[in-house]
């Protein structure tokens, strides 16, 4: 797995009904994931995990803010993991108390994050 820092956070505010996948509202950001976790090496549990990833919403502490909410708005995220090319974080994966399940998803990368289908119904 790749390494996991503890930073004891839980915030957000979850959109209510039913909840489409990330890789539905976000494909290009879920196939990313899923290719970093692999080519770490030891990521392949959490890779196995994104398809079915619920997407919650954004976060929506500020207009700038990049979170993605993969867990209901108070879900325990105690570690991070770092996601990117080199030296450079594109993606910190917030992950529960077991590190096993994505609760938030930040992006760093700078990418445009318009959803591939329409949220509003």
């Amino acid at each position: 797995m790749p390494e996991v820092m503890d930073v004891g956070v839980a915030w957000g505010r979850m959109k209510v009904g039913r909840y489409p996948r990330l890789v539905e509202v976000f494909p290009g950001l879920a196939a990313d994931i899923v290719h970093l976790l692999r080519a770490d090496g030891d990521g392949d549990s959490l890779a196995d995990t994104v398809e079915d990833l619920p997407f919650h919403g954004r976060c929506t502490c500020g207009a700038t803010c990049a979170n993605l909410l993969t867990a209901p708005v108070g879900s325990p995220c105690p570690y991070l993991v770092e996601l990117g090319h080199g030296d450079e974080v594109a993606i910190l994966l917030s992950l529960d108390a077991t590190a096993t399940a994505i609760t938030a998803i930040e992006v760093l990368d700078g990418r445009d994050l318009v959803p591939a289908v329409d949220l509003s119904v």
